[in-house]
């Protein structure tokens, strides 16, 4: 599944820099797809910016989280959230195996079992 954050959130951005696949923003900003991943065309971005998800705090593109598969054993934003409000989004389920077929997607990489 991936990963959401809560309303208790306070705009710290800890989670922002832990993220490997660049999946979260501050909110109110665009975002895109090909933020810190390889998804280019000739070396050129050819993802266009996508209207932000929340307004007033940090959210995850669910899209482009990974929960960390592919780099780490455990999702990092959850890892050094000082308030605990990146939580597992119960409503997003994603199997281990897609989530490595998502970071293979993001990043051109194969990582085997």
């Amino acid at each position: 599944m991936s990963i959401k954050i809560t309303k208790e959130c306070i705009n710290c951005g800890a989670c922002e820099i832990e993220c490997p696949n660049q999946a979260i923003y501050e909110g109110g900003k665009a975002w895109k797809m090909s933020d810190g991943t390889s998804l280019k065309k000739n070396g050129k971005d050819f993802t266009i910016f996508q209207k932000p998800i929340k307004q007033n705090i940090y959210f995850i593109v669910s899209e482009k989280c990974t929960e960390c598969v592919g780099f780490f054993d455990k999702p990092q934003c959850i890892e050094v959230c000082p308030v605990n409000c990146c939580i597992l989004d119960k409503k997003n389920e994603e199997t281990k195996k897609y989530l490595k077929k998502k970071y293979f997607f993001l990043h051109k990489k194969k990582i085997y079992d």
